[in-house]
């Protein structure tokens, strides 16, 4: 197994940056559009949506998301 050193985050001091993924309307998959820490009550993000760079947005359970049939 691979060890990979994340980044610290800047906000809390205390977690780490990790970076998520997502798939473009077409399919297609982006990497690395979001970084969220990992401390759970810093809640510090940034996101990349249609290339414009979102901090902090609020954080939403993907629990009630209903996947689409593929």
């Amino acid at each position: 197994m691979e060890v990979v050193n994340l980044p610290k985050c800047q906000n809390c001091k205390t977690g780490d940056l990790v970076p998520l993924s997502d798939f473009g309307s077409q399919g297609a998959p982006i990497h690395y559009k979001a970084w969220v820490c990992t401390n759970l009550t810093c809640g510090f993000n940034i996101k990349i949506r249609n290339g414009d760079v979102y901090v902090n947005e609020p954080i939403n359970s993907g629990a009630a998301y209903a996947s689409r049939a593929r």
